[in-house]
């Protein structure tokens, strides 16, 4: 299917600029998620996609991967054929189960935004920005939940009229989803 070759190419582009065309592979500080409709519990039908990837920093600024000297959580996240994206966010939980956010990606951004395609977003976390369960927790503790395929990217739509979950660009509880590994 071309829409997978696709992401395979943009997250390879996306993963080269954001480590600033560095190669820094077989560490355990780079992370990724596929996203799609099938991933969400219950599953979607939904054409979007997405693919979230994630590179943790050093204690040093070699790479300027730090913020505020935090070491951080560098990611990008990529979208396609979506609508109405009113939220991104990391959760915690297992693959096939639904869990509490632990980190904010993306938003909130208005119901009924419209169509998205390309870079929804892109920053840095720290352990400032630890939520819910992890809230207070320092930044290692969210990267062995990551480790460990206990996290997942969700990716929120709403097209602000009710009622909800009518189809593709009104999911609220996520319209794709991927698990981090």
């Amino acid at each position: 299917m071309k829409t997978s070759w696709l992401f395979t190419g943009l997250a390879a582009i996306g993963f080269t600029v954001l480590l600033g065309g560095a190669a820094l592979s077989g560490d355990n500080r780079n992370f990724h998620a596929h996203l799609s409709g099938d991933e969400e519990v219950p599953p979607n039908e939904t054409r979007a996609q997405g693919q979230a990837i994630f590179h943790l920093g050093k204690d040093d600024t070699a790479l300027n991967l730090t913020v505020n000297g935090d070491t951080a959580l560098k990611y990008k996240l990529i979208v396609a054929n979506i609508s109405n994206v009113v939220a991104a966010h990391i959760h915690h939980g297992d693959e096939g189960v639904n869990g509490p956010i632990v980190a904010f990606l993306a938003g909130p951004f208005p119901a009924g935004g419209g169509r998205s395609d390309g870079i929804l977003a892109q920053g840095a976390i720290t352990a400032a920005n630890l939520v819910g369960p992890l809230a207070g927790h320092p930044l290692s503790d969210l990267v062995t939940l990551m480790r460990n395929g206990e996290t997942y990217v969700n990716v929120h739509t709403n097209d602000g009229v009710p009622p909800t979950n009518t189809g593709p660009g009104d999911f609220p509880g996520g319209e794709v989803r991927g698990q981090i590994e």
